[in-house]
């Protein structure tokens, strides 16, 4: 299932008891299958967002069992299948505004969500505005004071790429790993006040996005050196520039050809070991 979501008022992807989650509100409008359909248990997620963060392009799967007992409006194939399309349309109709399913197909074999990517894109919006933000971007945009250098962001960015240890960049867990490949960091000035970064990588660890972009906005309005988020890779040690979620969003994820899909999933399951 390909989904797309204001993160605005979700307390994040993951379902929490009585909270508002993209996770539980897609989970119930799922169990409301036609009759004779198994009720999912959980979905799969290409990668958790926080709350805040919204989606254009998040990737979903769910293990289902077939029709054995068709009934009801929708068409079902000699497989047991509903009709994806005309599901869609119902799943919509059963969620709030701010989230959509764009689009569902049977997964192919070996598909999963989460393991099998490999490559997630994201994009977070800056304006250097000094009246801050357009009042319609206001919920995917962050408002920074300074005026911004694109060259000397950039700069600072060319030097986080490829395969590290990004425990710097990561709020700390007690499981997994630290080491991703950050395959492009670059930003680009697409108005007068408005900045985008797109940031692309094989895997990204809890809070790495927002992490990458509140360090590289204190170069960009000049606060610290180019050369100082490198250092902050290379000590280990956190900082505590983060930006805020509301101006990042997961725009898609990357997959290989189907042939190659379990292969992929076993793959990212191992922990990887540093270069």
């Amino acid at each position: 299932m390909d989904v797309s979501y204001d993160g605005t008022d979700f307390s994040g992807w993951a379902r929490q008891p009585g909270r508002r989650t993209v996770q539980g509100l897609l989970e119930e409008a799922l169990q409301r299958q036609p009759p004779g359909a198994s009720v999912p248990k959980s979905v799969v997620v290409a990668g958790r967002t926080d709350a805040g963060v919204h989606a254009t392009g998040q990737v979903v799967h769910v293990d289902v069992v077939p029709l054995t007992s068709p009934s009801g409006r929708i068409p079902v194939s000699p497989e047991g299948i509903p009709d994806l399309a005309r599901m869609t349309g119902r799943w919509n109709r059963l969620l709030p505004g701010d989230v959509r399913v764009l689009g569902a197909r049977i997964a192919p074999e070996g598909f999963d969500a989460r393991f099998s990517a490999i490559r997630r894109h994201y994009r977070y919006r800056v304006s250097d505005a000094p009246w801050g933000v357009d009042p319609l971007r206001r919920h995917d945009t962050l408002a920074w004071n300074r005026p911004l250098s694109t060259d000397a962001m950039n700069a600072a960015a060319a030097q986080l790429l490829g395969l590290n240890d990004f425990a710097a960049y990561c709020k700390q867990r007690d499981t997994g790993t630290t080491i991703r490949e950050l395959q492009r960091l670059v930003w680009t000035r697409v108005d007068e006040h408005l900045l985008e970064v797109e940031v692309s990588a094989d895997a990204f660890c809890h809070s790495m996005v927002r992490s990458l972009v509140g360090v590289l906005l204190l170069v960009g309005d000049g606060r610290r050196t180019d050369a100082w988020p490198a250092k902050v890779l290379e000590s280990g040690i956190r900082d505590s520039a983060v930006a805020p979620a509301h101006g990042l969003t997961l725009l898609g994820v990357d997959y290989p050809p189907d042939a190659e899909l379990a292969a992929r999933a076993d793959q990212t399951r191992n922990l990887r070991t540093a270069p």
